[in-house]
């Protein structure tokens, strides 16, 4: 990430809080898939009934620049910590309109129940094991550097918006944290070549690493509809018994998507003014791959092989 990338991250316009955390707006648009993913098919039923999507709709500020890229980058994370808990029992009463029951086994049900509670929980910046975790996603980062604090400059240099990543996580909560753990120590090789951004022609203006992956986190909380007792969508459902098969399939479906953004990004030559479509389009192509039938295992999914 680029010096002038790494500036004004504070500069956007206060929000309210809101446990929506972003709002949500209907549009047409369709977003090109990632050009190195192969095609997958459509399901026909699904798809047909489907309305428009809901796309995340980055407040703009029209005044001025940095204040507008920084909000791009900030809405999912506005807002006090004490409405995390709440986003994650709100319902979409669309869904709920056409949601077909369907019997989860005793694996499936225990697994998502101890994933949702996963999602309960706030990152504590005075709890050591948090501490520990933050300080343990630097050293699989930037193993040779030495971190003066949790608190430091040096944040930046992973692209948080501040010197205090503790801030950045009131969006998503302590899952985010691990999510992007997870993805250094599981796949170390793939996690170093995003962080650095060593493939392809890069934008001058790039979109900050960490702060995309929290980002990710709550595009898969949405999309899966986690929210929810039961996720309620074909994408979220088809999760399910992937979760019963892998109890760490979140985990890894957060690497892939963190793959597939980026894949994406490349394929759309994006500057990071253009993070909401590449997100949207990331979206798209995975709840595609989830649609399918043939998928019994998360490494059945075809963005699988990017890792």
């Amino acid at each position: 990430m680029k010096s002038a990338d790494k500036q004004h991250w504070n500069d956007g316009e206060t929000l309210a809080p809101d446990c929506t955390l972003m709002r949500l707006r209907k549009r047409k648009r369709c977003f090109p898939s990632c050009s190195s993913l192969r095609k997958v098919d459509e399901d026909e039923i699904y798809w047909r009934h489907r309305k428009e999507e809901d796309e995340l709709e980055w407040t703009p500020n029209s005044t001025h620049l940095i204040s507008q890229l920084t909000q791009c980058f900030t809405n999912a994370m506005v807002g006090s910590r004490s409405w995390i808990g709440g986003l994650f029992h709100r319902t979409n009463t669309k869904q709920n309109e056409k949601f077909i029951d369907y019997p989860l086994s005793p694996v499936e049900e225990e697994r998502l129940q101890r994933l949702q509670e996963r999602l309960q929980v706030h990152y504590d910046e005075t709890r050591p094991d948090h501490q520990e975790s933050l300080r343990a996603l630097w050293h699989c980062s930037f193993p040779n550097v030495s971190l003066e604090g949790l608190i430091s400059d040096q944040w930046k240099d992973m692209g948080w918006q501040g010197h205090n990543p503790s801030t950045d996580f009131r969006g998503c909560g302590f899952i985010s944290l691990e999510n992007l753990l997870y993805f250094a120590r599981k796949y170390p090789a793939s996690f170093n070549r995003l962080l650095l951004k060593k493939d392809g022609n890069r934008a001058t203006w790039e979109y900050p690493f960490a702060v995309a992956g929290i980002n990710i986190s709550f595009m898969l909380i949405q999309m899966l509809d986690l929210c929810s007792d039961k996720p309620r969508c074909l994408p979220g459902m088809n999760f399910v018994k992937l979760l019963g098969e892998n109890e760490e399939a979140f985990d890894i479906l957060y690497c892939i998507a963190f793959e597939m953004m980026d894949a994406q990004w490349l394929a759309m030559h994006a500057s990071y003014m253009d993070f909401n479509e590449v997100l949207q389009a990331t979206r798209n192509q995975l709840e595609r791959e989830l649609s399918l039938e043939d998928i019994n295992k998360i490494q059945d999914l075809p963005a699988y092989n990017l890792l």
